[in-house]
């Protein structure tokens, strides 16, 4: 068994709990009620999003040399 690292990002939603999504697996989206939660519910996704990648035969995208940075813009309302 190999141990990968995925990013995920959780956006706070306005009815309350948080939406996950893993940059790096296109369509993985989970939610939680909590933070917590929504860490736990991303690793499920993840678990049963490769399992179906490997039964499908596909490759399994990894996060080796991807690079990550932040950049902040100026928005004119």
């Amino acid at each position: 068994m190999k141990l990968l690292n995925y990013r995920i990002l959780l956006k706070q939603e306005p009815e309350g709990g948080y939406t996950v999504t893993v940059p790096s697996l296109p369509g993985c989206v989970t939610y939680g009620d909590s933070v917590p939660e929504a860490i736990e519910m991303a690793k499920e996704a993840i678990a049963l999003y490769l399992e179906s990648l490997i039964a499908h035969g596909e490759e399994i995208p990894t996060e080796e040399k991807t690079l990550e940075y932040t950049l902040m813009v100026e928005a004119y309302a």
